[in-house]
């Protein structure tokens, strides 16, 4: 059985404090991106389940989702074991939740291949368990989020009439490094009332909080953005934690000129 786990993207991220576990609160909106990791679950020829990486080099450790979504349900289910295939393409300390996309996926894919009868709100109290941003990844539309990003609600964003182009540079960004350099402050605003003002005034009232600290350490996501912007971008950002950085057009565009930048992504259809 073939699964598709699609990247994310931030449109806005607010760090509203620090809590006493050692989490941040934030505010966002998560947003499916274009962008898939292609994962193939079969039956096991060995006794234990075992896990295959091509596409991006990932070296595999006991640390990988894919093998702690699969146990966190096996110790529930007691399932047979399984050999999974997972076929990279979104890159790593990019901001883009490809881990926890993965782990998703997981569970939704052990879920329908030995039916197991899980509903979506059973599947994200497993998924909250892996990851803070591994719930989302279980619908396939915007959802705002709250507290650590497991707190999740439908909002009103549909950005189907556009066009999302990303550039990633060739940085590794992790969230322990983007949290130690980032401004603790609360929002002027919600994000659900700036996403409905015209997509054209989101560059003046629209922000992701690691941009502060991040593009004064690493310039190159600062003149991505701005690159964005000079091709037309209606609005342009940081997603996540960082280092991709995204741009939402009108029409098509070539960036091919920008690839002294970073690797440039493309909206990708199934």
């Amino acid at each position: 059985m073939i699964f598709y786990a699609p990247a994310k993207l931030n449109i806005g991220l607010h760090v509203i404090g620090r809590r006493e576990d050692g989490y941040h609160n934030i505010e966002t909106i998560f947003q499916p991106f274009n962008l898939y990791d292609i994962i193939e679950i079969t039956d096991s020829a060995d006794e234990e389940t075992s896990l295959k990486i091509t596409g991006i080099n990932l070296p595999i450790t006991s640390d990988n989702l894919c093998l702690k979504a699969f146990d966190l349900l096996n110790n529930k289910f007691n399932l047979p074991p399984v050999h999974i295939h997972l076929h990279k393409q979104i890159p790593f300390g990019a901001g883009l939740g490809g881990g926890s996309s993965d782990a998703s996926a997981i569970l939704k894919g052990l879920n329908t291949k030995f039916k197991l009868g899980l509903s979506i709100d059973e599947l994200i109290v497993y998924a909250a368990k892996l990851g803070s941003d591994c719930p989302f990844f279980l619908y396939d539309n915007a959802m705002y989020a709250e507290g650590i990003g497991v707190e999740l609600s439908p909002v009103n964003l549909d950005l189907s009439d556009k066009l999302i182009f990303m550039i990633k540079p060739n940085l590794f960004i992790s969230t322990v490094e983007a949290y130690q350099g980032v401004r603790i402050h609360k929002p002027v605003a919600d994000l659900r009332d700036i996403i409905r003002l015209p997509i054209q005034e989101w560059k003046y009232n629209l922000y992701n909080d690691f941009e502060e600290s991040l593009f004064i350490k690493y310039p190159i996501i600062r003149d991505i953005k701005l690159a964005l912007y000079e091709k037309g971008a209606l609005y342009a950002s940081m997603t996540g934690s960082g280092s991709a950085v995204y741009g939402i057009f009108d029409t098509s565009i070539d960036l091919q000129d920008l690839s002294h930048l970073g690797t440039i992504y493309r909206p990708v259809e199934l």
